[in-house]
């Protein structure tokens, strides 16, 4: 293991998820029209009863155990076993602050390499670089969904020389937009060859057809379940989310709780009580209204971007999409959402930042930018939502669409 420099720490950059977000709220200081397409937070508030819970146990105040909760732990195992299919226990449950922070922590904890599809979510290759993991990127494309083939997955193992190997997957996926549809085989050759799969669950809430499934169904004994409240919940500033992790894991488990227990000490006790309610309560009807705007969003981007000059896959979750603009004739990914920013305010990420070669000129869109509360409010129930209705309450998303679509007409 090659030991990491300070220089190498310190030329990492701040979080793109996180820089774009600044830069867009600088931009809009300075008086300029900026449409917010390249932050992926949910738009929509917490559901009242869980509101109700925090205010109601913001009077705890004691540390509470490092591993969590442990009425929390059950209901989460109770809600994975239920939702998912899986055979967890309370014990099998780690709560942290957010799962960043548990992927970190599980980053330094595990001694070997690391795969990782492209495009990926854009932290997880930075926390490998100062966890000393070596990193093997497994190129993907849109003919594979943006998830690797099983076949090039077991290619690539067979070249790599470490036997320790962690897979990091996730679906639906950020940035794409895209739900694996070969989990079966990719466990088939994880199982073969004993790697350990990460997979990060944070958007299954959010599938579009409603029918998530896990690869943890399909390899129990090796994969790691990441979920929490930032995304389906709305509360990504709560910042808990949650680790199932199986027996058959149990020592990563442990020198994950030693390293956790080094540094946050353990979750806001408030929050984690609140949390309770999330896993135990029925918010089914919210999860059904949220999924139906963000299906109704998405595919209004989807349709009306698709063309002859932007190429671009129907979204089946969460609320990404990757476009992929033809003859753009810029040296690299970044130059062109520079440039569109410049152009038209409108904000996005290059494919770059997610493991793409910088000559494809790819980008991360998030529809995000509405009022969630809004829109929930006067859309709630059976109301089949159409082009009306975003124009109402997703006005820049309607717009921000129109000026991304003018500047992609004149490459």
């Amino acid at each position: 293991m090659n030991k990491i420099t300070k220089n190498q720490i310190e030329q990492l950059k701040p979080s793109a998820t996180l820089a774009i977000n600044e830069k867009s709220k600088i931009l809009e200081k300075g008086g300029k029209k900026i449409y917010r397409f390249g932050f992926g937070q949910s738009p929509f508030p917490v559901p009242e009863a869980i509101v109700s819970s925090l205010k109601k146990n913001s009077n705890k105040h004691q540390y509470l155990p490092m591993q969590g909760l442990e009425e929390l732990r059950l209901e989460i195992a109770n809600y994975l076993n239920k939702n998912n299919n899986n055979n967890f226990t309370k014990e099998n449950i780690v709560i942290g602050p957010g799962t960043k922070e548990l992927m970190f922590h599980t980053q330094i904890a595990f001694a070997g390499e690391v795969l990782l599809p492209a495009p990926s979510w854009v932290s997880y290759q930075p926390q490998a670089v100062v966890a000393q993991n070596k990193v093997h990127w497994l190129q993907t494309n849109r003919d594979t969904n943006w998830f690797p083939a099983a076949d090039l997955l077991e290619e690539k193992i067979k070249k790599i020389k470490e036997k320790k190997l962690l897979l990091l997957m996730n679906s639906p996926n950020n940035p794409s937009g895209k739900v694996c549809k070969n989990l079966k085989e990719i466990a088939e050759v994880a199982k073969k060859h004993k790697l350990i799969i990460l997979s990060d669950e944070i958007y299954s809430q959010l599938t579009f057809n409603n029918d998530y499934k896990s690869i943890s169904n399909f390899y129990p004994e090796g994969t790691i379940v990441s979920s929490g409240l930032s995304k389906w919940c709305g509360a990504g500033g709560w910042r808990l989310g949650f680790f199932a992790i199986p027996n058959e894991l149990d020592e990563l488990k442990k020198s994950l709780i030693k390293l956790c227990s080094e540094s946050f000490t353990s979750v806001s006790a408030p929050i984690q009580y609140a949390a309770i309610e999330a896993y135990k309560g029925d918010h089914s009807s919210y999860i059904d209204n949220v999924r139906k705007i963000l299906s109704c969003v998405g595919n209004y981007v989807y349709e009306n971007l698709n063309s002859n000059k932007i190429i671009l896959d129907k979204p089946d979750g969460g609320f990404y999409l990757f476009p992929e603009f033809l003859n753009a004739k810029f040296s690299s990914s970044s130059e062109m959402c520079e440039d569109i920013l410049k152009k038209t305010g409108v904000a996005l990420l290059p494919g770059s930042d997610f493991g793409l070669e910088n000559h494809k000129m790819i980008a991360r869109l998030s529809y995000t930018d509405f009022d969630g509360g809004a829109f929930l409010s006067h859309t709630s129930g059976s109301k089949k939502l159409d082009d009306a209705d975003l124009r109402k309450y997703a006005p820049n998303i309607v717009d921000g669409v129109s000026k991304l679509k003018e500047w992609s007409n004149l490459l």
